[in-house]
């Protein structure tokens, strides 16, 4: 298999992201922790993934600060996994994820699990984004300015 290559030194914050969450299984996990998970044998049982590469992804969740190891909630010896502050504030990359997969992978009429609001017990809106004036933006409203865009011209 091919190594991938890094983007950690990449000027796009996106590339930079890939790097880190980019792989299926790594947002597959954070689904799961997100969803109360939190040893590594719930992890394998509800992914059905090898050991090998459950526990490579999960050192590298931890080792970029978006898992955090603590000891076992029940007193035992063994430790569990829990999402860091950096972790958490993936929700939103989350949420678009699902949210886009509910519009676009299922059929109208084709069960799937659903994100509610735990006070009201109700489906979650949609999210939006918004211009610093509070505008709703669309594709066409926003544009990423380049770091090549934003250095100052030499003057001559």
């Amino acid at each position: 298999m091919a190594k991938r290559a890094s983007h950690g030194k990449a000027e796009c914050p996106v590339a930079r992201t890939v790097d880190v969450i980019g792989d299926e299984w790594s947002l597959l996990i954070l689904r799961d922790a997100f969803d109360g998970l939190r040893r590594f044998n719930e992890f394998q049982r509800n992914l059905g993934l090898a050991k090998n590469i459950l526990a490579t992804r999960l050192r590298h969740l931890v080792a970029h600060g978006i898992l955090e190891l603590v000891p076992a909630s029940d007193g035992s010896v063994f430790h569990e996994y829990a999402l860091t502050q950096k972790g958490r504030d993936l929700f939103h990359v989350l949420v678009g994820l699902r949210q886009w997969g509910e519009h676009h992978c299922f059929q109208a009429d084709e069960p799937r699990s659903v994100l509610v609001d735990t006070r009201k017990g109700q489906p979650v809106k949609e999210l939006e984004l918004h211009a610093q004036d509070g505008r709703r933006l669309e594709p066409t409203d926003a544009v990423v300015k380049k770091v090549s865009e934003q250095k100052p011209r030499a003057k001559r």
